[in-house]
């Protein structure tokens, strides 16, 4: 009886919660004047029972026991209620009756109208929102209706059938696109929905309209930067756009991320120069500016920008953190020392690099964050091998805690890697075949061993493993490019070899390794002018070692010879143990 007393207080006290929501009042111990409540008994106890239902688990007695109480009432929060309880039930058509309902009642109401668009793009039913999508869009303020069109596209995005969402879109933007204060903002997002529905060209044609339109609206150039393969065209609307000296930091900086993704790092780093010129103050781009140059063996560059990106950092250490961020921490550790985990691991690798094993040490002796263990734990295993103590550095990537089931996995990649560092490569194909009975379908443990093998001279073997990646992974660029440019070096069946690396481009557009293979097996085919063309581009996107090696060669059978040796020397600076640099220089027979 006490048990039946307490729950039904219980359901007192929600239908007298959803009472208050429902008339808009709040119950405070002090009131400056009394006001009366809308709330009758016969409405109390019809909310009461509602409440009662869905406790009994009767979700669509409550659902209709709600929804009547709103209409009767008027009430937006008794709509939400009810749309609440039929989303919380799976009850897709309920929750679009009330919405309707809602929008009956209150006509004049933008939340009804949100709320009735986001549920028949939920439950796909795109078909039914030309009318509502325009009279929400009619009815918000001319202030706030440019922010509602940017944001139509993530919404669209979600049914789907792209293609009718589109059409959609474009009937209700349309008495906007040609006024001042909407224009590009339409065209921008009508864009962004033809790119997902799969319109690039004509996106890219709304794209140059909307920047011709507006040069001084960033809009037009982030979403320039979404082009698939970020062709030459929307590349020079970013260009432009950037060349403006009010030019917002936010695009430039994702230009500097889609440059990164393409590998295009020597670009990447005269963007990023520009930036922490114009913002020396911001922490950010000064790392991503010292990871860059690591990946390039820019040993002081990197050096330089880390330990800036290390001062800044720490001394922002006491600045507060969003709410979302201090949520979405889970180890406990302060902002900034998360933060400069990624550094110090760098600064690692840079000290290792340029032989100073102690000073790699120091760095990661700072690093104490057990969700990057397994990373300290392989660079140290890595200055172990280096000192010859390889037993001790298997065992210690090997006694690294496994926090997740896929650790077990990284750890094999991280051992094979450190043996790989070290030139051990007997030992790391028995360690990449054991995984592979573990995990017979993982792809990188398969890619990995296939490179291995090739260390090893077993080209059969890294054949048919390259071959087993392209089967489970069709899409695998660097598969198709290992095994193109495999047989291109060994001058083996090279019209396949270009098919191979041409494949992998389609599928990686851009990608200065694969184009610096393709560049390679056009040398074997003989076809010199089109192997610089091709390298000198590679070369340019990403100033890697073995990348200037073979622009070096071309050159150098191509009379360019002064040329050729200061690509060379250029390389050399980089890596001057890269055992492609001197090989190729030996069997050439050129001293610099």
């Amino acid at each position: 009886m006490i048990g039946s007393n307490l729950r039904h207080r219980r359901l007192q006290r929600k239908a007298l919660l959803a009472w208050s929501l429902a008339v808009g009042c709040w119950v405070s111990p002090v009131r400056a004047q009394v006001e009366t409540s809308a709330l009758d008994a016969p409405m109390f106890y019809q909310l009461l029972i509602g409440e009662m239902e869905l406790s009994a688990g009767r979700a669509g007695n409550a659902f209709q026991i709600v929804l009547d109480a709103a209409r009767r009432q008027g009430s937006a929060d008794l709509y939400r209620r009810a749309i609440d309880i039929a989303l919380q039930a799976r009850e897709g058509e309920h929750a679009l009756t009330a919405a309707k309902a809602w929008r009956k009642a209150l006509p004049e109401s933008v939340e009804a109208l949100r709320y009735l668009a986001q549920i028949l793009v939920a439950f796909d039913r795109p078909g039914e929102m030309p009318e509502p999508l325009s009279a929400w869009l009619a009815l918000t303020p001319s202030a706030e209706r440019a922010n509602l069109i940017a944001a139509l596209p993530r919404l669209l995005q979600r049914a789907p059938d792209r293609k009718l969402s589109l059409a959609v879109l474009e009937t209700a933007l349309k008495p906007y696109l040609n006024q001042p204060e909407t224009r590009t903002v339409s065209r921008v997002s009508l864009g962004r929905m033809m790119l997902a529905a799969g319109q690039a060209d004509e996106a890219l044609r709304l794209t140059i309209q909307a920047a011709a339109d507006d040069a001084a609206s960033p809009g037009p150039a982030l979403l320039a930067l979404d082009m698939p393969a970020f062709e030459a065209q929307a590349e020079r609307i970013v260009i432009a756009y950037l060349s403006r000296p009010d030019a917002d930091l936010g695009v430039r900086l994702a230009y500097v991320r889609v440059l990164t993704q393409s590998q295009r790092f020597a670009d990447a780093i005269t963007q990023l120069a520009l930036i922490t010129a114009q913002r020396p103050e911001v922490p950010e781009p000064w790392l991503t500016l010292g990871a860059l140059h690591v990946e390039l063996r820019h040993h002081r560059e990197a050096d330089a920008a880390l330990q800036r990106y290390v001062q800044l950092a720490a001394a922002a250490g006491d600045a507060p953190v969003s709410a979302a961020e201090d949520e979405a921490e889970s180890d406990g550790a302060p902002p900034a020392k998360r933060d400069l985990t990624q550094a110090w691991l760098l600064l690692a690798q840079t000290a290792e690099l340029r032989g100073d094993l102690k000073a790699s040490e120091a760095w990661l002796a700072k690093i104490d964050n057990s969700q990057r263990a397994l990373d300290v734990q392989a660079r140290r295993a890595t200055l172990l091998a280096r000192q010859g103590k390889l037993t001790q550095a298997r065992e210690l990537i090997q006694s690294t805690p496994e926090r997740s089931p896929d650790d077990a996995r990284a750890k094999v990649l991280a051992e094979a890697h450190m043996l790989r560092e070290v030139k051990r490569w007997r030992e790391a194909a028995e360690v990449l075949q054991a995984a592979s009975i573990k995990f017979p379908t993982d792809v990188d443990l398969a890619y990995e061993w296939a490179m291995v093998e090739e260390k090893r001279e077993r080209f059969a073997d890294m054949e048919r493993l390259l071959r087993r990646v392209i089967e489970l992974k069709p899409d695998h660029p660097h598969a198709h490019n290992a095994l193109g440019y495999s047989l291109a070096d060994r001058r083996q069946r090279l019209p396949e070899a270009r098919d191979l690396i041409r494949r992998a481009l389609e599928i990686s557009p851009g990608d200065p390794f694969i184009t610096d293979s393709l560049g390679w097996v056009e040398f074997r085919l003989g076809n010199r002018e089109e192997a610089l063309r091709l390298l000198r581009q590679a070369y340019q996107s990403r100033p890697d070692t073995e990348i200037g090696v073979h622009l070096g060669e071309v050159l150098w059978a191509s009379g360019q010879r002064d040329e050729a040796r200061r690509v060379w020397l250029e390389a050399r600076g980089r890596d001057a143990n890269n055992e492609v640099l001197r090989e190729t220089l030996a069997r050439l027979k050129v001293g610099l």
